[in-house]
């Protein structure tokens, strides 16, 4: 496995490092001491495995407030998604900021998503796959969200958003990107 950091704090694509004869290819798809070592937070307590029927399917963005922050590595299986992580951490540099990247069967890239950090994506194709690894079990009563589409994020996403949940859709808009993580909460609730 490959990190490489991105222009967020923490947040990197992960390339693997595959080997390849007449038979096909190898790579390791995740070790703990590998992400370890590169200063990052373990991600092997839960899998999740979702999939999008159309493109333009967006999920998020949404995350876990403090205890229960969930880093998470993602790779799409199957067609594309463009996926977006946005700094949502008390007191970042870069609260706020984002670093979107396009994952696909084909470039079988990687994002390791650190906690806090509100994440999404788009379906670039119909049928998109993707398999994410969580280093925290899920506590519905901590999670957050923002707007996918919310005008202070600046997101621009590469393809129309046809399909949003009713939840993904209620998520408020932003008055200030300090909402995102308020310094006076600490659970970070908004």
């Amino acid at each position: 496995m490959k990190f490489v950091p991105t222009d967020i704090d923490g947040v990197m694509l992960v390339e693997l490092e595959s080997m390849s004869d007449d038979r096909g290819s190898f790579a390791r798809w995740y070790c703990e001491d590998e992400v370890s070592s590169a200063g990052l937070d373990p991600v092997g307590v839960q899998i999740n495995f979702s999939t999008n029927e159309r493109a333009g399917t967006m999920r998020g963005l949404h995350w876990q407030t403090p205890p229960h922050g969930e880093a998470k590595l993602l790779r799409c299986i199957r067609g594309a998604v463009y996926d977006v992580a946005v700094d949502a951490r008390p007191g970042s540099p870069t609260l706020g900021q984002h670093v979107g990247v396009e994952l696909s069967a084909e470039n079988q890239l990687g994002i390791y998503v650190p906690a806090c950090m509100a994440h999404g994506y788009l379906a670039l194709t119909d049928g998109a796959s993707v398999l994410y690894q969580v280093g925290a079990p899920h506590h519905s009563g901590a999670e957050r969200g923002v707007r996918w589409d919310d005008p202070l994020l600046g997101i621009d996403w590469p393809a129309p958003v046809a399909q949003v949940s009713d939840k993904d859709r209620s998520w408020d808009l932003l008055d200030d990107l300090a909402q995102l993580a308020p310094l006076d909460s600490p659970t970070g609730d908004l």
